[in-house]
């Protein structure tokens, strides 16, 4: 019996043994795929910024508070509807005082005219119109009369009777301006009209203000930003808000500087935003960049794309996730990425071969973010191997799994 169980134990060693040299020299267990045929769409996987399109900024046309707010943000606003009001009190208070200033002005200048001073005044000078008109015609026949009685054509009494009525019409004639000067002077008038003017423009300034107290929209669009409340004092130019047309959006798009190269004008754009999943939005890249920017830690350049909002979901400064779609290839060979190795400088893969590994060198194509496109190099139903934690070389043994 002892002898049986030492055999027994002989043998029990030595298959023990046997299964660890074994297993130390098993070729490595590794994962297999085979390339496939399908269309492979070439994007560039980047953020963005979303923009409006078409905008314009509301802000306060003069120093007030706000009283009143008829608009909330997000809402839809027409041109030229009232966003909110402004404190118009005082300017009414103006504008009330301006307008009676005005009526008492006016009462003023219709005394001017109805009274008999005013019309004295008139009276004056027409006759002294007159008395002028007959003067420079007697100073003629004076002249005449005094070329006459030199050649003796004419009598001296006659240019006497002459002179003395120049004389009459001058003495009526200063009388006329005494009397006018004790009357209402046409200054006096212009000082009146002036205080009209006066009153007229406080009370157009007044109007102004009052009319500048309603803010309204400067075009039809999304009240997309909205700074002002009821109760805060603005002063002119303040911010209130932005109003922009929000059925198509500009999205700046941030591309890494070497993937720039592959982004041309016109190539088609689909935007995602995390906080609507499943949700997309279609476009295309309208102008390319003219110069590469820090952002953060990269260096990428500001692609602007126009996309499509017809939902008006997109609000302007929304982070959003951008692929740009640099290339369709249809019925094309592809390989996951992980498969794709560098060795030696050179890009392949490692091909099955019986129970071996080879080394294939490979001629890529465009690239998806999860595929690859293989020119040359590869055939279909070749199995490739996946990567492993073991290091691979040409001609190994190795047992695949799947």
């Amino acid at each position: 019996m002892k002898k049986f169980a030492a055999l027994l134990l002989l043998a029990l060693i030595g298959a023990a043994a046997f299964y660890v040299y074994k297993a130390r020299n098993a070729p490595p267990e590794v994962s297999v795929v085979t390339p496939k045929r399908e269309r492979l769409v070439s994007v560039v996987a980047t953020n963005g910024k979303v923009e409006p399109f078409e905008w314009m900024a509301v802000r306060a046309p003069r120093d007030a508070m706000i009283v009143k707010l008829s608009v909330q943000k997000g809402q839809q606003v027409q041109s030229g509807s009232v966003l909110a009001e402004l404190d118009s009190s005082e300017a009414r208070r103006e504008l009330a005082a301006a307008e009676a200033r005005i009526a008492q002005v006016k009462a003023e200048l219709d005394k001017f005219s109805q009274s008999a001073s005013w019309t004295q005044t008139v009276e004056i000078e027409n006759a002294a119109v007159k008395l002028r008109v007959e003067r420079e015609q007697l100073q003629r026949q004076i002249a005449s009369l005094e070329r006459l009685v030199a050649k003796k054509a004419a009598t001296p009494f006659e240019l006497q009777q002459a002179k003395d009525r120049d004389h009459q019409l001058e003495t009526e004639l200063s009388a006329l301006e005494r009397k006018r000067a004790t009357l209402i002077q046409p200054q006096d008038r212009e000082v009146v009209q002036a205080r009209l003017r006066e009153a007229q423009v406080a009370a157009e300034g007044a109007r102004r203000h009052i009319e500048l107290s309603q803010i309204r929209a400067p075009i039809a669009g999304t009240m997309y930003q909205l700074e002002a409340h009821k109760g805060a004092f603005v002063r002119t130019g303040d911010p209130l808000g932005e109003i922009g047309k929000l059925e198509q959006v500009r999205v700046k798009v941030f591309v890494d500087e070497p993937e720039l190269g592959n982004v041309r004008t016109g190539q088609a754009v689909t935007i995602t935003w995390d906080a609507l999943a499943g949700k997309q939005w279609q476009g295309t890249v309208e102008r390319l960049p003219t110069q590469i920017v820090a952002l953060g830690s990269r260096q990428v350049g500001e692609v602007q794309c126009i996309i499509e909002n017809p939902d008006r979901l997109l609000l302007p400064q929304t982070n959003v996730n951008a692929e740009i779609r640099t290339n369709v290839v249809e019925n094309a060979l592809t390989i996951p990425k992980e498969v794709l190795r560098r060795e030696n400088n050179e890009t392949g893969v490692f091909v099955l071969e019986g129970d071996k590994i080879r080394w294939r060198k490979v001629v890529l194509g465009v690239a998806s973010v999860t595929r690859l496109e293989i020119k040359e190099g590869l055939r279909e139903n070749e199995r490739l191997v996946l990567p492993t934690d073991l290091a691979l070389t040409d001609g190994m043994l190795v047992k695949p799994t799947s």
